[in-house]
C-alpha cells in the first residue's frame, strides 16, 4: 500500500446553509490523502495502473461545483467518487476546510474531515 495525496488545493464553491453563503460563496481549501495498491504502477510506469491525482482534481472540482448546505454531504460525494473511480483506492481521507465562515468568530476556517473506506461502500 502507499499513499497518494494532494494537499491545499484552494477551490471558490458555494456551500453552506445561509442563503448567502450560497450566493456569494467562499474559497475551500482540501487535503486528500487516498491509500492505494500501487505495485503494478511501480512495475508498469503506467498511469492506468494508479491514481492520477490530475482526474482527482477533477472529481473534487465537479463534486465542489455542486453547491451543498453541509461540507459533511460534499465530503462524502467526494470520497465516494474517487473510490468509485480508481479500483486502486482502497481508502479515502480528506478535509474541506471553509475559509472565513461566516460565524461571528476570528479563525482560519471551519471544516470537516472523513475517512471512507471501499468496504463501506459494500463493493
Amino acid at each position: 500500500m502507499a499513499t497518494i495525496f494532494i494537499r491545499q488545493l484552494r477551490l471558490y464553491a458555494h456551500h453552506g446553509v445561509l442563503p448567502q453563503e450560497r450566493t456569494v460563496g467562499a474559497f475551500f481549501i482540501i487535503n486528500i490523502s487516498i491509500e492505494a495498491d500501487i505495485t503494478a504502477a511501480m512495475a508498469s510506469d503506467d498511469l492506468a495502473d494508479t491514481v492520477s491525482y490530475a482526474e482527482v482534481v477533477a472529481l473534487v472540482k465537479k463534486e465542489m461545483a455542486v453547491p451543498s448546505a453541509l461540507l459533511e454531504h460534499v465530503a462524502g460525494r467526494m470520497a465516494r467518487a474517487i473510490l468509485g473511480r480508481f479500483p486502486q483506492a482502497m481508502a479515502v481521507a480528506l478535509d474541506i476546510t471553509k475559509q472565513n465562515p461566516p460565524m461571528g468568530a476570528d479563525c482560519d476556517g471551519a471544516g470537516v474531515a472523513v475517512r471512507l473506506e471501499r468496504k463501506d461502500l459494500g463493493s
